[in-house]
């Protein structure tokens, strides 16, 4: 018999949690739709007032990039929500996504999981799509501009669920063993951090970061929009806007993110 997967402790998380993060209200729920959803829907009443965690053992609605499904099952993922609040303006927020992904680079590499990072959003291990970041943002009603953040990260990958995706994805078995409270509260812990920073500087002081682990570089990539190719080059990096470089025949660009998609040539 399967033995039964420890249901995430809001308590729990915030007593394994460091200084950083000791501020945010942490929710875990059994099931829900989308944890991402969940928060954006309090904003325009108000309803939130401080940054907010939620965590969810089932997400049976969550999203990724452009509305695609993120599909999860019990036990074999790490899916999640952080509602943050930032001085403004929206704007001044275009490369969160990136920051967001330095810190869970940083985090997972840390517990001997190695990792890269996919412009703009995806961090991939041994090839293949490991987590995801979903980054949606909103005003309050008092006129501040929240974030949030939400991250999916594949533990394991049942056959069925890899079938169902429809394509290679990978997994952290040994994060997968860990207990998933401590596992929340250092990924929480790194977060908070880092998004405390980033509304300091902005996302310039993280480019070298997002750099040094950054997948493909110097391979040649295709800029997808809606399937179509719109810039062929070899991979450069970031610069301090979170823009991707491709150095292409006609010199260099700079990709600004959207709903585009990145690819090996």
């Amino acid at each position: 018999m399967t033995a039964a997967i420890p249901l995430l402790d809001a308590a729990k998380i915030l007593a394994r949690c460091a200084a950083s993060a000791s501020h945010v209200a942490i929710e875990a729920v059994s099931e829900t739709g989308s944890t991402n959803a969940d928060l954006l829907a309090r904003l325009p009443a108000g309803a939130l007032s401080r940054p907010v965690l939620r965590i969810a053992d089932v997400q049976n609605a969550g999203r990724g990039r452009a509305g695609r499904p993120w599909l999860s099952a019990p036990g074999a993922s790490l899916t999640f929500s952080l509602a943050w609040p930032f001085k403004g303006p929206l704007q001044r927020l275009a490369g969160l996504p990136l920051a967001v992904g330095v810190a869970l680079a940083e985090t997972v590499a840390s517990l001997d999981v190695p990792v890269q990072l996919k412009w703009p959003n995806d961090l991939m291990k041994d090839g293949a799509k490991l987590a995801g970041i979903l980054v949606e943002t909103g005003t309050a009603p008092d006129g501040v501009p929240w974030a949030v953040i939400g991250c999916g990260i594949n533990l394991a990958m049942p056959d069925d669920m890899e079938a169902a995706i429809g394509r290679a994805v990978s997994s952290a078995p040994w994060l997968a063993r860990m207990d998933r409270n401590e596992l929340v509260a250092l990924l929480l812990s790194r977060l908070a951090a880092v998004l405390a920073e980033f509304d300091d500087t902005g996302f310039a002081p993280f480019r070298d970061r997002w750099n040094a682990l950054q997948a493909w570089r110097g391979q040649p990539v295709n800029i997808l929009d809606q399937g179509n190719v719109v810039h062929q080059g070899l991979a450069a990096g970031v610069d301090d806007a979170g823009r991707l470089l491709l150095d292409t025949s006609a010199g260099r660009v700079a990709v600004l993110s959207g709903d585009v998609s990145l690819r090996l040539a």
